[in-house]
């Protein structure tokens, strides 16, 4: 008796079940919705693919779901574990689920959200595009500090995250990941063709091309404005928004100086607290959220070096240090960084990971909060975690 039927077409979604299917070798009729309109309709109404129909009426909808309904009527335990996770791999198994929520939500979502109105399929509206690519870029970010060390999202083989994930990626490939984009993201580019290249989709990639020519806004009709005021508005995009803020009396690059070429804890700092105004500047505790993925620490304080580069126009308005403790495939990242003003988001939004950190503000009153800022800079005691100690064994200073 065969195993049921899969609505699949051209949809991305519908890409990783037809591939289950095709290498796992179900007894699964793979069917076009278009090609059976009416029972299509009657079995389901919102006209979703993919969507399946097992034995006895069963009917189950969204691809998730599908998906790993298909993975399990296998009767090859190998592969069902490669791509769900081990039954006694619990943190695995969670991995798996959550890479393929982010592609299948929010990544795919803001995919339609830019692609759709720069192909013309919906009006076109600057705003709502540029939220878009905005979002897209941050979550491209998440992406690529787990593939920068990893091969694959969620445990060392394909798994299920992702199939998911590389075909939500292609649609990206297909209309805005140009060759600068890719030259920028190797390790994206690395993975996607891996997981592209693989029996459980490579059907699925014979007419795929990447973009040599990425979809730009249509152009607008512009009035005849004098140059100078074309001048100013240039020059106020330009600036950065702590640049509004008034002048402060603490000088950042003394302070910078003093660090640098002064022993810390017996000059820099006393320098430090004695000029430190804090209605001028404000400090943070910064923590990386994700610090039971990290593995090695040497890996960890290249993420850290990575997230400072990405700081790089807000510089000039910061300082502090993020430090690794801990040791290989048991470490963490945090840290105290000084900004301009009593706001930390102007400062750290210019990166594209800055939300995979935690911030918490720290009052330089409080003698704890004081003492937490003095080891973050001087690295010379454990990191307290809770309540255990642990050596820093490695850091990057942002100055």
């Amino acid at each position: 008796m065969s195993q049921g039927t899969l609505y699949a077409n051209f949809r991305i979604r519908t890409w990783v079940p037809r591939g289950l299917v095709r290498a796992l070798k179900l007894d699964v009729n793979v069917v076009a919705p278009d090609s059976a309109a009416e029972q299509f309709a009657r079995d389901f109404p919102l006209k979703k693919v993919p969507a399946f129909v097992g034995p006895r009426g069963y009917k189950l909808t969204e691809a998730m779901a599908i998906n790993y309904y298909l993975v399990k009527l296998s009767k090859d335990e190998k592969v069902k574990t490669q791509l769900l996770g081990a039954e006694d791999d619990l943190n695995a198994q969670a991995q798996i689920i959550r890479w393929q929520s982010l592609a299948n939500n929010d990544f795919c979502i803001q995919m339609v959200n830019a692609v759709a109105p720069l192909k013309g399929d919906v009006p076109y509206n600057k705003k709502n595009v540029d939220g878009a690519m905005d979002a897209i870029g941050k979550i491209v970010e998440v992406f690529d500090a787990r593939l920068r060390d990893n091969a694959y999202l969620a445990t060392e083989s394909i798994s299920l995250a992702d199939l998911v994930a590389a075909s939500i990626f292609t649609r990206y490939f297909e209309n805005l990941f140009g060759p600068e984009w890719r030259a920028q993201h190797p390790a994206i580019v690395r993975w996607f063709n891996d997981v592209r290249a693989s029996f459980f989709l490579k059907d699925e990639y014979k007419d795929f091309q990447f973009t040599e020519k990425p979809l730009a806004p249509p152009q607008e009709k512009k009035e005849f404005k004098p140059a100078t005021t074309e001048l100013e508005a240039f020059n106020r995009r330009l600036r950065h928004p702590l640049d509004l803020l008034e002048e402060p009396t603490f000088v950042l690059n003394d302070w910078k100086g003093k660090y640098s070429n002064e022993d810390t804890r017996s000059v820099a700092l006393p320098w430090f607290w004695e000029h430190y105004n804090s209605k001028e500047y404000s400090l943070w505790k910064v923590t990386y959220k994700y610090n039971d993925e990290l593995t090695l620490t040497f890996m960890s304080n290249n993420l850290v070096g990575g997230f400072f580069n990405r700081l790089s126009s807000s510089i000039k308005y910061m300082f502090g240090c993020l430090v690794v403790y801990g040791e290989n495939n048991n470490n963490g990242i945090v840290g105290a960084i000084m900004v301009k003003g009593q706001d930390y988001v102007p400062a750290f939004e210019v990166a594209p990971d800055w939300e995979s950190y935690d911030y918490v503000k720290l009052d330089p009153n409080n003698d704890d909060d004081k003492e937490f800022v003095n080891n973050m800079w001087a690295w010379d005691k454990p990191v307290s975690v809770n309540g255990e100690p642990k050596e820093i064994v490695d850091g990057k200073v942002l100055k």
